[in-house]
């Protein structure tokens, strides 16, 4: 049986390795990005493939319930503050950043702020009790006054350094749960590719690599951002008889990434990460509100080939071709909620093999 705690109660310790105080949401990571680390360490390498054994379910353990949004609050609103940040284009962090009246969200400094974050009644009956979602969808994907005529994605991202400050150990079993609304294809953008994301900001210690490192050959902190993609295939193309839509998960061992089931049906899904000690992370996904079980399971991944050991947030992806013209897929997101696993209760908990 699940139970929840609230980070901040008296049980607070009960979540090992989380620093828990009220951060903004730019809170240092548990690592300083960067530095190179002389010396034996930990490597992100992983030798060898993903242990056979059962996968966790995200939503087991204990609800953090603070760590919530169910959207039902009235006052609830979103503050643009245009023009939106493009770091990863033109290395421009335009400040301040959007956020939610309730400092549970902000925009992605790399990416920018969707063009539309708005509470709206759920377009069809989805978890019970649950009357709204949020809304999210772009229409200007790149760089401000610009149009690039290629796909381009706005984040929101969820704000767990109010909670947590350094995010969540591995070795606390965190996952995450969300809610989605896919809509009538006829809704839907028509391009083919990545049009919703679900994903993880995580860390590891690796080797340093690549020209923006001058210490490259020694360890270090390599962020990353493994995630599942909804994704569309036109029939207007040419090349499928019918519009298609299915998930994509970011990514396999090499990089690449991972082409999960065919979505046979649209309306409300439930997708879901999770994070076991071992550094492995586990997709699920499954059509309808109901908690996700062990027969949701897409696939588990050393993604990159390394082992996460830190997970610092979660976020959206709205992908757009960015053509000043047309808007992305509209989006309704409901109920996302975060677990953890107290360490000795996964130990206490007899081990199977699949």
């Amino acid at each position: 049986m699940r139970s929840s705690i609230r980070i901040g109660s008296a049980l607070a310790p009960a979540l090992t390795c989380i620093a828990i105080a009220a951060a903004s949401s730019h809170a240092a990571p548990p690592f300083r990005l960067g530095r190179a680390l002389r010396g034996p360490q930990p490597s992100g390498k992983v030798v060898g493939p993903v242990p056979d054994r059962p996968p966790l379910v995200p939503g087991t353990g204990t609800l953090v319930k603070n760590v919530v949004d169910d959207f039902e609050d009235e006052n609830w609103k979103w503050s643009y503050n245009h023009p939106k940040s493009s770091e990863e284009q033109d290395k421009r962090v335009r400040g301040p950043l959007g956020k939610s009246s309730n400092g549970r969200w902000f925009e992605g400094p790399k990416r920018g702020t969707p063009d539309v974050v708005k509470r709206v009644e759920l377009p069809a009956p989805g978890l019970e009790g649950s009357g709204h979602g949020l809304q999210i969808a772009t229409l200007h994907g790149g760089v401000p006054g610009r149009v690039s005529y290629e796909m381009q994605q706005d984040d929101l991202i969820y704000n767990l350094g109010k909670f947590a400050s350094r995010g969540m150990s591995v070795g606390d079993s965190p996952s995450f749960v969300v809610r989605v609304y896919l809509p009538p294809f006829e809704q839907w953008e028509n391009r083919n590719g990545p049009s919703f994301g679900f994903r993880t900001g995580c860390f590891t210690h690796a080797v340093i690599t690549g020209d923006d490192h001058p210490d490259e050959g020694l360890y270090g902190v390599e962020e990353y951002w493994p995630g599942m993609f909804i994704c569309f295939e036109s029939s207007h193309d040419g090349k499928a008889k019918e519009d298609k839509a299915y998930l994509r998960v970011r990514s396999g061992r090499n990089g690449g990434e991972i082409r999960g089931p065919t979505i046979e049906q649209l309306g409300w899904w439930t997708l879901g990460i999770s994070f076991s000690p071992d550094g492995v992370i586990h997709y699920f996904a499954s059509p309808g509100v109901d908690e996700l079980t062990a027969e949701d399971h897409i696939t588990s991944q050393y993604p990159y080939a390394y082992r996460t050991e830190w997970v610092r947030t979660f976020f959206f992806n709205v992908c757009s071709h960015d053509d000043g013209k047309t808007w992305s897929t509209p989006w309704v997101i409901d109920d996302p909620k975060v677990y953890f696993v107290k360490r000795q209760q996964l130990a206490e908990t007899p081990s199977t093999t699949r």
